[in-house]
């Protein structure tokens, strides 16, 4: 087992209907119970419900001991044997204080994969809502080749145009790159966590690279996106920028709520 994992945070992870809040809320009331969450599976289903505050199918998905949630643990331990991947609690003094500082509700867990390094740049960002012309993506290209040639890291995600164009510049300068998905690792990235995420980025390379590139998902390492997904990823590439650009922001939209966001918190945000 990777030492940088924790089988039974990883069980618990994977139990249905325990998302990410409610897996932090079990850990804190562990802590404060002074249990290990070992004790978790398998509980009585009452006790769950009246002590810890579960819904009865959360409850009940756990009293069951979990056998699929072990089975899936086992089956991403066996893929993430030697390669360079972390589960992060918010207990964990590791876990990016950014995102502590910037989300309302933080993650309860994060899985990093690759360059852990990079967290300790001058981090960026550029921001462009989905209807940006390609006049805006090219300042949004050039924007970020001013940055990483300043020798700042680019935070960006995978999914949408304004982060495809703006994670292919470092590439082209040998440099490294935090990339969020919206998708577990191996969905994101295949069984083998080696997928290059961008395929105009085979130009350069073939696979994906842990040893220059962070990759950090908020999901179950074998699911896909959900709708809710979307803007969970733009929050968490926002919260882990220094410097925010904002080259094309509509008007109420998630990116502009996020860039007003940012600059409350303290954060440099340009035009």
């Amino acid at each position: 087992m990777p030492a940088r994992i924790s089988e039974i945070h990883l069980v618990l992870c994977f139990i249905p209907y325990v998302g990410s809040a409610t897996f932090d809320h079990l850990l804190r009331e562990c802590r404060l119970r002074g249990i290990e969450p070992e004790r978790l599976l398998g509980m009585d289903e009452d006790r769950l419900r009246q002590e810890f505050g579960l819904r009865p199918i959360s409850a009940r998905a756990l009293s069951s001991g979990a056998p699929q949630a072990k089975r899936r643990a086992q089956e991403f331990l066996q893929t993430a044997e030697g390669k360079p991947v972390r589960m992060l609690t918010r207990d964990s003094p590791l876990y990016p204080a950014s995102l502590e500082n910037f989300c309302p509700s933080p993650p309860g867990y994060l899985f990093l994969y690759g360059n852990e390094r990079l967290l300790e740049n001058p981090t960026f960002c550029v921001l462009a809502s989905r209807d940006a012309t390609e006049k805006d993506l090219s300042r949004a290209a050039r924007l970020v080749e001013e940055q990483t040639l300043a020798g700042k890291t680019l935070v960006t995600g995978a999914d949408t145009k304004p982060y495809q164009r703006a994670a292919l510049v470092p590439l082209r300068w040998g440099a490294p790159r935090i990339v969020v998905l919206d998708r577990g690792l191996v969905q994101a990235l295949g069984q083998n966590l080696d997928r290059e995420l961008f395929s105009a980025a085979r130009v350069w390379r073939q696979r994906f690279d842990p040893e220059m590139d962070l990759a950090i998902s908020f999901g179950r390492p074998d699911e896909g996106a959900s709708k809710s997904a979307l803007a969970r990823r733009d929050e968490l590439v926002v919260g882990l920028s220094n410097e925010v650009y904002a080259v094309r922001l509509r008007e109420g939209g998630t990116m502009a709520k996020l860039a007003a966001r940012a600059e409350r918190n303290g954060k440099t945000v340009s035009p």
